[in-house]
């Protein structure tokens, strides 16, 4: 049972990113800036300094929250590594990887399943293929419009009528010059996917639908590494140890917190143990086949009452299954289950209208809003959670699950790891 309104004056906060291959320190300056406008518009301090945790990329927080100073050790649990390795593909590769893709989430029904939830995430899962075959259609169209112009060109020149050597020749020349036209151009879609995000998305499906819903190896060695980390943290002295799971990170947080629950590796008299899943995408993987693993650790952590599990996402995020239980639409709730307790982050009302105006068509940008500052901010705080005086079961001990929360179970697939 928890303490009644425990106070936190020390906590471990392991913040576990998507599928992403940028730099941590991407996340400490998001922290740092949302977090000082966060704490403008709430009248409260916060501060940041930097600090390394075994080699992983965090900070240390110094916070004055409703009249308590908190101090917060933020460490990031570092895969992007695991991410490049995936994206390092030539374009070929890509769009090998986009006819596998499809056909992974088609022949086993799950694309169809997963659209049943929410048209956002079906439609970011729609768009890198839609972008990419555009990008492969323009292609075609410069290298035959290269072609046709040569020809004609050619014929100009030489006369329609003459057919010989020389005219073959330069037939080949303009073939090899079309080429190079729709070679360029594919190039340069890559180089711009910054603004197109075509591949990065490609990458990003690819990745789970590879291994059928299976973890890649390298993935669980380190997700194995990520636990020994979060371990260490659980017989210290803090108050509180909070994994922040984010996207991606949200589906990696359940299947490393089941083990080290089942390992016997949470102390029952250590540090409170909490998980904040924030625009998680869960049904992306646990509907696939070979997801045997993560539906059996969905099924395993909404029961246990060694951990508070708190999922927020928002229906104005296209990328995230907002409000969808992921246990219960993954098919594996069992009877008593206790977690997540779903919120949402109600964007249209926590931003301001103008605020809203402006980042509605943001898609990605929303993503992150999780991680950011709210104009009129509800019980929903990413900064009080991380660095306030609250366990994260105190905040939300008497909060009642979202109204529209999604609950049916839709996966065809539910099998689960012995």
């Amino acid at each position: 049972m928890q303490d009644p309104q425990q106070t936190v004056r020390r906590r471990r906060v392991f913040y576990i990113p998507g599928y992403d291959p940028i730099h941590p320190r991407r996340y400490r300056e998001l922290y740092r800036k949302e977090g000082g406008a966060q704490a403008v518009i709430s009248g409260y301090e916060i501060g940041l300094k930097p600090r390394k945790f075994n080699g992983n990329y965090g900070w240390h927080v110094d916070a004055v929250i409703d009249g308590v100073d908190v101090d917060a050790d933020v460490e990031v649990l570092v895969w992007s590594d695991i991410v490049r390795d995936s994206m390092a593909t030539s374009i070929p590769a890509t769009y090998l990887q986009l006819i596998r893709t499809a056909w992974v989430y088609i022949s086993t029904g799950a694309l169809w399943r997963l659209m049943k939830l929410r048209k956002g995430p079906i439609i970011a899962a729609l768009y890198p293929v839609g972008m990419l075959l555009v990008q492969l259609l323009l292609a075609v169209l410069v290298a035959w419009g290269v072609f046709r112009t040569g020809v004609a060109a050619t014929e100009w020149v030489v006369g329609t009528d003459v057919r010989g050597p020389l005219f073959a020749a330069t037939l080949v020349l303009w073939s090899a010059l079309a080429l190079v036209a729709a070679v360029w151009l594919l190039r340069w879609f890559k180089m711009q996917d910054g603004k197109f995000f075509a591949y990065y998305l490609m990458h990003d499906y690819a990745f789970s639908a590879a291994s059928r819903g299976a973890n890649p190896p390298a993935l669980e060695a380190r997700m194995a590494v990520f636990a020994d980390s979060i371990a260490i943290a659980l017989g210290s002295d803090v108050d509180e140890v909070l994994v922040v799971g984010h996207s991606s990170g949200a589906h990696l947080a359940v299947s490393i917190l089941s083990d080290l629950i089942r390992a016997g590796r949470v102390p029952a008299h250590g540090p409170k143990l909490a998980f904040l899943s924030l625009g998680q995408v869960v049904p992306m993987v646990s509907f696939l086949p070979d997801a045997h693993r993560l539906r059996a650790d969905l099924r395993f952590l909404s029961t246990t009452d060694a951990l508070a599990w708190v999922d927020v996402t928002a229906p104005g995020d296209g990328c995230a299954f907002a409000l969808c239980d992921p246990v219960a639409v993954s098919g594996v709730a069992p009877e008593g289950q206790r977690w997540p307790l779903v919120l949402s982050a109600a964007f249209t009302q926590t931003l301001s209208p103008a605020r809203w105006k402006e980042l509605r068509w943001r898609f990605f940008r929303l993503h992150f809003q999780y991680l950011c500052a709210f104009d009129r901010p509800g019980d929903y705080d990413y900064f009080q959670i991380t660095a306030g005086p609250q366990l994260l079961s105190d905040r939300y001990a008497t909060r009642q699950p979202s109204k529209s929360r999604i609950v049916v179970a839709v996966s065809k697939y539910t099998s689960v790891a012995a």
